[in-house]
């Protein structure tokens, strides 16, 4: 991937020096010149700057004015001072209001660019920081369960094949197949897993934000905008971007993120000059996106710019034989965070596991293995834990042969609806005797039968 050329400002009222800086730098940077505070101010609502050699005396405002304000707006601006001996103090107390470094005005010019770099080198490391601040997930907790189905083998083989290229990849499936966990593994895979991945779900940001999360914004470009942001495409930069529910976009962004991947350059939000941006993508949908296409929701030539390497996820159903290894993995995550010690679950939970539906997919299942281990206090989990509509559709799967199959269902959908009553009231149980209205006595009596008092005594103990 090719490397942007930093951009740095020189703002001094000094034109020999604005010129000698320029000699010293020219090679390395792209370079910006102002006489004034200022136009220096001007120039940074309009370009993309990386690093300033501000000079403390100038005309109009002062240098120290112009640090404050890069510092509130421009954060990730590093700032080196320039001064004369007599100012030595003045310089410092630059230093303390931010700046990276001062140099003197009898500077060397080796000198001068060892510290440009070694603050270029800090730039870059605050632009590191903050794409990882950008990440939604934690690398290690989110993991793609390769199981022993036939589907997951062929994606995982799909995958070793692909993600050392740099094409764009679109993920289809349902809701909760796990998109993200695979684009979470073709970056991985892709040779510099150090690099930033940066996660964006289009559907779960507010419509008239999505502009700005993409692509970022300047400084007062709308209500709100009290300094420039930096957007996903900018974050991801040297790594990749993963766009869920691509299908979500707006047509009028559609454009823009044709021109990304197109061009390999972006604008801000309110910005007058295009920005180069360095990534790989990877989108990821759940609808028919050949279908939106003819329904005139999606741009046509978006839609063969995404599809390149087209990977579809199965849904869970359809990959049925890889069900107890990530019910294992989703115990052992759920033990950790709620330190349990669960050692396991029973093969006739597997079982009924196996046999239910799955309509929310992966995501369904981590979610009830996380509220069964979370109110459990048994070392394995059992059939009971489950909840009733899991038993009825063991019931569906058995047929009518199948022995107290309904007898078990009608418990297990009782104890989890009084567990669930018992949660409501802080585990109460007179209150919730009361919410239910029945006896206190007949409420024990179930707590009792159902293995839900002892349950009831830990909790309230911790």
């Amino acid at each position: 991937m090719s490397e942007r050329r930093k951009t740095v400002l020189i703002v001094d009222d000094d034109e020999g020096m604005r010129d000698t800086l320029s000699a010293v730098l020219r090679r390395d940077y792209r370079l910006l010149k102002a006489a004034t505070g200022e136009a220096a101010l001007q120039i940074m609502e309009k370009e993309d700057v990386d690093l300033m050699m501000l000079d403390v005396r100038l005309p109009g405002i002062s240098g120290f004015e112009v640090l404050r304000i890069v510092k509130e707006n421009y954060a990730y601006v590093e700032v080196i001072v320039i001064s004369v001996i007599k100012e030595f103090d003045a310089a410092v107390e630059a230093m303390r209001c931010g700046a990276y470094h001062y140099i003197s005005k009898d500077f060397d010019l080796e000198g001068v660019r060892t510290l440009v770099g070694r603050a270029s080198e800090r730039q870059e490391l605050s632009r590191h920081v903050m794409r990882l601040s950008a990440e939604v997930a934690e690398r290690n907790d989110r993991e793609f369960v390769v199981g022993p189905s036939r589907a997951t083998r062929e994606i995982v083989d799909l995958v070793q094949k692909v993600a050392k290229l740099s094409a764009t990849v679109l993920i289809l499936g349902e809701t909760g197949t796990g998109k993200e966990l695979l684009a979470r593994l073709i970056h991985r895979e892709s040779g510099d897993p150090a690099s930033p991945f940066v996660p964006v779900n289009l559907a779960a940001i507010p419509k008239e934000l999505v502009e700005s999360a993409l692509f970022g914004h300047e400084k007062g470009s709308f209500t709100g905008a009290i300094r420039q942001q930096l957007g996903k495409f900018e974050l991801a930069g040297g790594g990749t971007l993963f766009l869920d529910e691509v299908g979500d976009l707006r047509i009028e962004l559609q454009a823009k993120l044709l021109r990304a991947i197109q061009e390999g350059e972006i604008e801000r939000v309110g910005g007058t000059h295009p920005i180069k941006t360095d990534f790989r993508l990877i989108a990821a949908s759940n609808v028919d996106l050949d279908k939106a296409v003819k329904e005139g929701t999606f741009r046509e030539d978006l839609y063969y710019r995404l599809n390149v390497i087209p990977i579809r996820m199965p849904a869970l159903r359809e990959r049925i034989e890889d069900l107890p290894e990530l019910a294992r993995f989703f115990l052992q995550r759920y033990n950790q965070k709620f330190r349990k010690g669960i050692q396991g679950i029973a093969d006739s939970t597997i079982r009924i596991l196996g046999s239910y539906w799955w309509p929310g997919n992966i995501r369904e299942l981590e979610n009830l293995i996380e509220r069964v281990v979370a109110v459990s206090d048994k070392d394995w989990i059992t059939d009971e834990d489950l909840p009733y509509e899991l038993h009825v559709a063991q019931l569906d799967a058995e047929g009518p042969s199948a022995e107290n199959l309904l007898d078990r269902a009608v418990s297990t959908f009782e104890r989890n609806f009084l567990i669930r009553a018992l949660e409501k009231s802080g585990w109460n149980v007179t209150a919730t005797a009361r919410t239910l209205n029945i006896p206190l006595s007949t409420l024990k009596f179930k707590m009792d039968r159902l293995e839900i008092r002892e349950l009831a005594r830990k909790i309230r103990g911790n």
